[in-house]
């Protein structure tokens, strides 16, 4: 979901980046200290699975994680992402610059609004089926509008790239499918082991486990 320099317009350009330095200052406002190790660890996995690219036409695809990444973090994955594409553009040219700051928000905002898809829809309970089907919507649905995030900034910019938007949306959907197997079985995981890392859960739901 990389968008490359010299692509979108400036005032779309503007924007991603000034929306996106707004999530930044509110993930680091509400990080504590004993949530530093949890967002730089998965920073690192934003990194290293974004790095995998399956050329499709003048698109490509790989995994995002975003929605498993909002779940973990809430408000954090803002600062987990700009640093994890920053380095993806200083050092692999994917992305750029000058597009750090939409590309962060098209992957950051949709695993923000999982955050609250999956907080609202309490997991206060024992039942593995249920808690396996929201954590498949939610990795699925980051990817879908992470997908469709991607086309609107591209139709912003240029009626053109209408083709490019439609193809970038439809060639994620394998993604999806992929995204909300890997959830369901993460965040099922996560809840046995250690629930506290997920966002969702209130102190008194993990005290009652």
């Amino acid at each position: 979901m990389h968008i490359s320099e010299g692509v979108l317009s400036a005032p779309v350009l503007l924007s991603g980046a000034g929306l996106t330095a707004l999530g930044i200052a509110v993930g680091l406002k509400k990080m504590k200290e004993e949530d530093i190790p949890e967002t730089a660890i998965v920073s690192a996995a934003l990194f290293v699975t974004s790095l995998i690219h399956l050329p499709l036409g003048p698109t490509s695809v790989h995994l995002i994680l975003n929605g498993i990444a909002g779940i973990l973090l809430g408000w954090q994955i803002f600062p987990a992402f700009i640093i994890a594409l920053f380095l993806q553009s200083v050092l692999f040219q994917f992305g750029g610059i000058t597009a750090l700051g939409v590309n962060t928000l098209n992957v950051a905002l949709p695993g923000m609004l999982v955050y609250y898809f999956f907080k609202i829809y309490k997991i206060n309970k024992d039942n593995k089926i249920y808690l396996g089907t929201l954590s498949f919507i939610c990795g699925a649905l980051a990817v879908f509008l992470t997908a469709l995030m991607v086309a609107v900034s591209l139709m912003f910019t240029d009626q053109s790239f209408l083709e490019i938007a439609k193809l970038a949306v439809l060639a994620h959907l394998p993604v999806m499918l992929i995204e909300g197997i890997i959830a369901f079985f993460v965040i099922t995981f996560i809840k046995k082991v250690k629930p506290e890392l997920l966002r969702g859960i209130g102190q008194d739901e993990i005290d009652s486990k």
